[in-house]
């Protein structure tokens, strides 16, 4: 986020608050995603404060999405802590869908106050992702750079963004993770196999529970009842 401004919804209770949390979208997603939106307040329903925020050169945030690399989600992932620390309180939920999952195990166990880190729908290592970017365009390992089609829409890819993701050991960064893990993911998911799950609650340095979404796609778009149930399972 070096220079320019991160956008965020913070989400509040109507009643007292009982702990802060921040989400994390996915991989070319935004904070308005509909089930981050729906969980997340559903979340403050519950009394979680949940601040919701667009990664760099995505939704409402400044900078080139072009421009970024996984250690740019990481480190926006922390100036969103940063935030809360400064004007709240420390978040002891971080909460990641997808690639933002990857990116808050890969950041949460530096943080003393973080007490529970929850994924959905998230890879256990990074390195499919870019396997799957150059498969879709081979110019970006050719020419450096080239365009892709996600969701309908249209992203430039760098070479280096691949780079980044194949060199990543999110392996290691949940072998080292002695936070309360706790692992949402579907056998329905097509994007994101039940696998990736299993190895996450394999390889947790520390307490783990994997919570199955049963016929959840990879959105969370196709069932309304995913939401409050997720938000039920992260409740205080």
């Amino acid at each position: 986020m070096a220079g320019h401004s991160l956008a965020g919804i913070l989400e509040l209770p109507t009643g007292s608050i009982q702990r802060f949390a921040v989400f994390a979208h996915c991989f070319t997603c935004t904070k308005d995603l509909k089930a981050i939106v729906h969980i997340s307040r559903q979340l403050a329903h519950r009394g979680v404060a949940v601040l919701r925020f667009d990664f760099t050169g995505l939704g409402e945030s400044g900078g080139i999405f072009r421009n970024t690399s996984f250690q740019d989600n990481m480190d926006d992932v922390r100036a969103a802590v940063s935030f809360l620390v400064r004007n709240y309180e420390p978040p002891r939920l971080l909460v990641g869908h997808s690639l933002g999952g990857a990116a808050v195990l890969a950041v949460a166990e530096a943080m003393d106050f973080v007490e529970t880190v929850a994924t959905i729908a998230t890879p256990s290592t990074t390195q499919p992702l870019a396997t799957t970017l150059s498969r879709l365009n081979p110019d970006i390992e050719t020419a450096g750079q080239g365009e892709v089609e996600i969701g309908g829409r249209r992203y430039v890819i760098t070479k280096q963004m691949i780079e980044t993701l194949r060199r990543f050991d999110l392996p290691l960064a949940i072998r080292q993770l002695t936070k309360q893990l706790m692992i949402f993911s579907s056998p329905r998911d097509e994007t994101i196999s039940f696998d990736h799950a299993v190895n996450m609650l394999t390889w947790s340095g520390g307490p783990a529970s994997l919570i199955n979404l049963r016929d959840a796609d990879h959105l969370l778009v196709n069932h309304p009842r995913h939401a409050p149930f997720i938000a039920h399972h992260l409740s205080p």
